[in-house]
């Protein structure tokens, strides 16, 4: 028996030993395919089924130079139609990286090109609004009669008039502003004589600025929350306060 088996080994050990090798390189294959990786997200499965790499669709227009044409739209387009282009675009071709990126760079190329239209649009809307302010004849004339005195005379004329409003407070609780406000208004009507060479002219812009400073004075007055003057104050008070403004402004510069 002994003799049998060493004068026939293949008989008892060899094909077993051949399966038991072949069936460890079965396992190490079945185990190294279990742990392979897909080579990217796009080796997954897209709509249900497993697609190779090589078979992902990719952009037609995507090397394309001018953004529109690459989009599938016209320039005249409004911007929803183009956003509505770009989001299907982005849904028919994003599995493929660099369809993606030429879709969203035509996209901004556009938005971009529009915000700088409309930006210009404004300024040149600005420029033409400017320009029919200073040609129209009335601005023309208003400017004639405006002048722009040195400084030291602007500061001498600002203290009188403040000083009017000082003595006004002192004492309004006496009298009211009733003096204070003719005497600036004769100091108005004198100023203006001195540029104007006209006693009526000057009595006539002197007291056309008293009556429309009295009359914005009475209307804006009322509308300035009450706390925040103090109590004494009165409404005949604060409107003097805007008709001194106002002649302030009239005897020092106009013409």
């Amino acid at each position: 028996m002994n003799s049998l088996f060493v004068s026939n080994p293949a008989t008892c050990y060899g094909r077993p030993f051949h399966r038991t090798i072949r069936n460890v390189k079965e396992v190490r294959r079945v185990s190294f395919l279990a742990l392979r990786s897909p080579r990217c997200a796009m080796d997954l499965s897209v709509g249900g089924e497993d697609l190779p790499y090589n078979s992902v669709v990719k952009f037609p227009r995507m090397h394309m130079r001018d953004p529109y044409k690459l989009l599938g739209v016209t320039p005249d387009v409004s911007e929803e139609e183009i956003r509505g282009a770009r989001n299907f675009l982005l849904q028919q071709y994003a599995g493929h990286e660099r369809s993606v990126e030429a879709i969203e760079l035509a996209y901004e190329k556009i938005i971009m090109k529009s915000f700088r239209e409309r930006k210009k649009a404004k300024m040149n809307l600005k420029s033409k609004l400017r320009n029919k302010v200073d040609e129209s004849p009335s601005f023309k004339k208003l400017l004639s009669s405006v002048e722009v005195p040195k400084i030291d005379l602007i500061l001498r004329r600002l203290f009188l008039f403040g000083f009017m409003a000082v003595w006004s407070v002192m004492y309004s609780a006496q009298t009211g502003p009733a003096f204070q406000v003719f005497l600036a208004l004769l100091s108005c009507i004198f100023f203006l004589n001195d540029k104007m060479k006209d006693v009526k002219r000057a009595c006539f812009t002197g007291f056309g600025a008293l009556v429309v400073g009295w009359v914005v004075g009475a209307t804006i007055v009322p509308l300035v929350p009450a706390y925040i003057f103090p109590p004494t104050w009165s409404l005949e008070l604060l409107t003097s306060f805007v008709a001194y403004v106002f002649l302030f402004l009239a005897c020092t510069f106009l013409k």
